[in-house]
């Protein structure tokens, strides 16, 4: 493989990614008008227009401001289009994933830990690990099991569900690395009562994840560890390493429908324009490891950036009239030569990779709280100014990938957000609901949703879990969740 950037030393690698992960180029020009301030960055996308019975954002689109603290008006939450469903728990962490076994039971699994053990005193009321629901009724979410083995305490942002073979899959880790523990349950059967088919150090070191479209292989990238795994799981119970690479900081992985081809979410060793870690997009051929061809090699493609970029965290796959599109989110602000209050926040974004070699932004979702001028008059509100949190995203998903119509963002301390994508170059946001949290507590202050949002599309419902308040049921109402019909 030919890596697209100098090779710097192992010692100078790692303090760069520590120290932002802890603490936590050209590129094509995206489309769109610019921001009033005149600057590079994109316009936020117009605002939602409510129906009956919200509970509107007092500020700019997705601020909660000082004010509704001292006033009280907080504690009423805000949603519009939405309404709650269902509460459980009172912690939650990086994913919240969906899945109907054979026998019919559906089930929502939660991790409980942002970064273990930090978060252990608020575990101790809602329980430690991997939180299994039956959600036979989601009006009702009932706890069947906790997983409770070493990858499955601090999976970290690994723990994904593949759809196919009916397997849940995390490894060991934390928010810069931790020993590569990959362990397999099998949910197929009986998804309310995994069953650990294997725990193994495959996976080298942990952090983030990806899953091939046929189930066959689970990708590892351990960032601060500096590595890429690719583990043959077609016997679950007895991994084995095909393919492995060192020296490159990714964190999520995802594929092609053939599994042919790697959208790695690219961290970067290049600090050479004095912003860390943020990169962008690196499209990589994996073909070689998908047909296991013997001592296999991987080949990059393309990389691509984007100047208002923070941290890639992940580009998820979806097609739209024979193209082929990602939504890529970056997480939190990015940590450069300017002040936090200055620090550019990356939020989401459309790219259509169709030509893989030529990948380009058609668009962004960004709300106005993640605009400079608006950022910094924010900075101050309950939860904001923490470098791994406050007002940026973290997660986007799709409810499916075929002509998905619409796509919900973990926005942080703006909560869980939904975009209307049916004009990919023009999305627009028709909904949000956020619960920020009135606490003294240190870590616990405003709202903290960092998970990858998980959908019920029959019941037009989406699921996610805020970090500091737990795992939440949201109904979309006054006709949106109409854009969840295939």
């Amino acid at each position: 493989m030919t890596d697209t950037h100098p090779r710097r030393s192992a010692l100078r690698r790692l303090l760069v990614v520590a120290v932002s992960l802890a603490s936590a180029g050209a590129g094509l020009t995206v489309s769109g008008i610019l921001s009033a301030e005149g600057s590079s960055f994109p316009s936020a996308v117009p605002e939602a227009k409510c129906g009956p019975g919200a509970r509107p954002e007092t500020d700019v689109q997705g601020r909660v401001p000082q004010r509704d603290y001292d006033s009280g008006r907080v504690k009423r939450g805000y949603q519009c289009n939405t309404r709650l469903v269902a509460h459980h728990g009172g912690t939650g962490g990086f994913k919240t994933l969906r899945y109907t076994d054979r026998r019919g039971h559906t089930c929502a699994y939660y991790d409980s830990t942002r970064t273990f053990p930090l978060d252990s005193l608020f575990q101790v009321r809602s329980g430690f690990g991997v939180i299994v629901l039956d959600m036979s009724d989601p009006a009702r979410p009932r706890t069947t099991a906790t997983l409770k083995t070493p990858a499955m305490l601090s999976p970290h942002e690994s723990l994904l569900v593949e759809p196919r073979r009916g397997l849940l899959a995390g490894v060991l880790g934390n928010a810069t690395t931790n020993v590569g523990i990959l362990e397999i349950y099998d949910i197929r059967d009986d998804c309310r009562q995994p069953k650990l088919l294997s725990a193994t150090p495959s996976a080298v070191l942990g952090h983030e994840s990806g899953w091939s479209p046929d189930g066959k292989t689970y990708w590892a990238a351990s960032s601060v560890g500096q590595t890429l795994v690719a583990i043959d799981v077609s016997s679950p119970r007895s991994p084995r390493q095909v393919f492995r690479q060192d020296g490159v900081n990714f964190h999520g992985l995802r594929f092609s429908p053939d599994g042919r081809t790697m959208y790695a979410s690219n961290i970067s060793n290049d600090i050479s324009d004095g912003t860390f870690p943020g990169e962008g997009l690196r499209v990589i051929d994996v073909s070689e490891v998908q047909a296991r061809e013997a001592d296999p090699s991987i080949r990059v493609l393309s990389d691509l950036t984007w100047r208002e970029g923070s941290i890639p965290q992940v580009a998820q796959p979806f097609r739209r009239a024979g193209r082929s599109y990602v939504l890529q989110v970056d997480e939190f602000a990015n940590f450069g030569p300017t002040s936090f209050a200055d620090a550019a926040v990356g939020a989401a974004r459309i790219i259509d990779v169709t030509d893989p070699r030529r990948p380009r932004v058609i668009s962004n979702l960004r709300l106005q709280v993640h605009q400079p001028a608006s950022r910094r008059a924010a900075f101050n509100d309950p939860g904001a100014s923490s470098p791994v949190g406050g007002y940026a995203a973290h997660y986007c998903s799709a409810p499916y990938q075929q002509n998905p119509r619409i796509v919900g963002c973990s926005m942080i301390a703006s909560g869980l957000r939904l975009f209307d994508i049916r004009d990919l170059t023009h999305p627009k946001e028709i909904g949000y609901f956020n619960r920020p949290v009135d606490s003294a507590a240190p870590l616990k202050a405003g709202a903290n949703a960092l998970s990858q949002p998980a959908w019920d599309v029959k019941g037009r419902s989406v699921w996610y879990t805020d970090g500091n308040s737990g795992f939440y049921v949201v109904k979309l109402t006054n006709g949106i969740g109409q854009l969840l019909a295939r």
